[in-house]
């Protein structure tokens, strides 16, 4: 057997044992009585989080992704709480891009005639850039890091989604 079935403390015990703890509470809450699309979909919905918050508490708040889905599902829970007639605003995050104006003609002169070459690499970098933009906004709470830190985060974050 491997040893690391064995280890409590590993990242796969801690998760599992939440993760096994919050389904019990679930089938404890209320049985499915009808099989109805909607009854489905809100059990779909608990076992999601349930998951969402077993693996976030298992690596505990080391990571920026745990922190960010821990507030995440904190926040949810809150607005739950809250009023029910009262709607939450819907923040629309907007990305700005900067643009580089030249005023001399000799540097307008300069950019046309730019090998091919230059630009392919203007290019990559520019595919570089939205690539890290779209896993931004996959990996809880990429939004505020920097490439390096994002690409550390992200690995960690698909070592536990493969655990889940």
């Amino acid at each position: 057997m491997d040893s690391q079935h064995l280890n409590p403390s590993s990242l796969k015990s801690r998760f599992t044992a939440r993760f096994l703890r919050a389904l019990i509470k679930i089938n404890a809450q209320k049985p499915i009585s009808s099989s109805s699309p909607r009854e489905i979909f809100q059990r779909y919905r608990r076992i999601k989080v349930a998951a969402d918050k077993s693996m976030a508490y298992s690596v505990r708040s080391r990571r920026t992704w745990s922190r960010a889905t821990l507030w995440k599902l904190r926040s949810r829970s809150r607005r739950r709480l809250a009023s029910s007639g009262r709607r939450s605003s819907i923040k629309t995050r907007t990305t700005t891009t900067t643009t580089a104006t030249s005023t001399s003609t000799n540097h307008r002169a300069a950019i046309v005639e730019k090998t091919s070459h230059e630009k392919e690499n203007k290019e990559d970098h520019v595919g570089l850039a939205v690539q890290a933009e779209e896993l931004r906004e996959l990996v809880p709470g990429g939004e505020s890091m920097d490439l390096c830190n994002l690409l550390d985060e992200t690995a960690h974050y698909i070592k536990c989604l493969t655990t889940q």
